[in-house]
């Protein structure tokens, strides 16, 4: 049997950097010319994604299950178009939040890039090339640039869902790779694009307090209920000074009572020594007193979690905006009888 001719070494370090894809010009640079490339493809060892870039996984991207699967398939279309593009092309939009590795953004997302030379192409196979003059970049990956954070974001809200682009704003707040003036900068930009007039009130909804796209979607989903949380990732301790967590979204009382409610994401919280964790913070925080605590799961945030809250807030009496949020821990006390029952 006449054996395979191995490819060079150089082709995995490649295509490592770039969600497995390598384009021709690169390919070429390794010594595998058009010819080869024509063989591997006929051979099932490259797969051709469009012209001029080739998958290095034979796997359909659908059916991946690598641990960071959903970031992957996230970058992945960003470096379709830019290797399509060529040298010099730029990530813009939603595509360069992905490479900023922000997260909260649609699972699905287009190729989308502007050629080197700036003007419009027509689409193909799925990548859209757009004509935007102004966008500030840097460099990215060596021979590519990408739109930065302020600049993605002006063009990126108007391509999301309320949910995402809100959730994408909590993170790169939360993270520190944006800032509250450098989100008022993006917003200015965004201005300029169709469809903007619909993202305007979202861009007022942003809170880096949030630690994960889940958490907010969930405050979204109360903001929506006419029961937006008193506060965000609320410090708990005993009357002793003991802390004892922190939590995702809590609500003052009339009574003086607390609240509290965690969201849980399946890869934080699925890990034996998480869920030890979590019980045992769960019961601190339940013997300590004066408050009372609720999980959810994604699947809960717009049903199960909505009509638990919203009946447990109206049967205490609360009402929005009744509790001045100066950031202060709060001190676990005695259970009130009232809340003392069960669900």
């Amino acid at each position: 049997m006449r054996l395979l001719k191995p490819l060079p070494a150089q082709l995995d370090v490649i295509a490592s950097g770039q969600e497995g894809l390598v384009s021709a010009a690169q390919l070429d640079a390794i010594g595998v010319d058009a010819s080869w490339r024509y063989r591997l493809v006929h051979q099932c060892r490259l797969t051709r994604v469009t012209q001029g870039v080739f998958d290095t996984d034979l796997v359909p991207p659908e059916q991946r299950s690598r641990a960071d699967v959903l970031d992957h398939l996230r970058r992945r279309p960003a470096w379709l178009g830019l290797l399509a593009g060529g040298p010099g092309s730029t990530a813009i939009g939603v595509c360069a939040l992905a490479l900023h590795e922000a997260k909260g953004l649609p699972r699905t997302l287009r190729p989308e890039v502007v050629a080197p030379d700036g003007k419009w192409r027509p689409p193909r196979d799925g990548i859209v090339f757009r004509k935007i003059g102004t966008t500030v970049t840097a460099t990215f990956g060596g021979t590519f640039r990408i739109a930065t954070v302020t600049h993605a974001l002006a063009l990126g809200v108007v391509q999301m869902r309320r949910d995402d682009a809100v959730a994408v704003m909590d993170d790169l707040l939360h993270t520190r790779k944006a800032t509250a003036d450098d989100l008022a900068r993006a917003h200015e930009l965004a201005r300029g694009h169709r469809d903007v007039e619909a993202t305007h009130p979202w861009w007022q909804l942003a809170d880096g307090r949030a630690e994960s796209p889940l958490e907010s979607v969930a405050r979204l989903a109360c903001l929506d209920a006419g029961i937006p949380p008193d506060t965000l990732q609320l410090v708990v301790r005993d009357a002793n000074g003991t802390f004892l967590g922190r939590i995702d979204l809590a609500w003052r009382l009339p009574d003086g009572s607390w609240l509290l409610v965690e969201i849980d994401g399946a890869e934080v919280h699925r890990a034996p020594q998480a869920v030890y964790r979590d019980r045992n913070r769960q019961n601190s925080l339940v013997s300590a007193g004066g408050s009372r605590l609720l999980r959810f799961t994604a699947k809960d945030l717009r049903s199960r979690m909505i009509m638990t809250l919203s009946t447990l807030l109206h049967q205490a009496g609360w009402r929005a905006g009744g509790y001045a949020d100066h950031g202060r821990p709060a001190v676990l006390g005695t259970l009130p009888a009232a809340l003392g029952h069960s669900l």
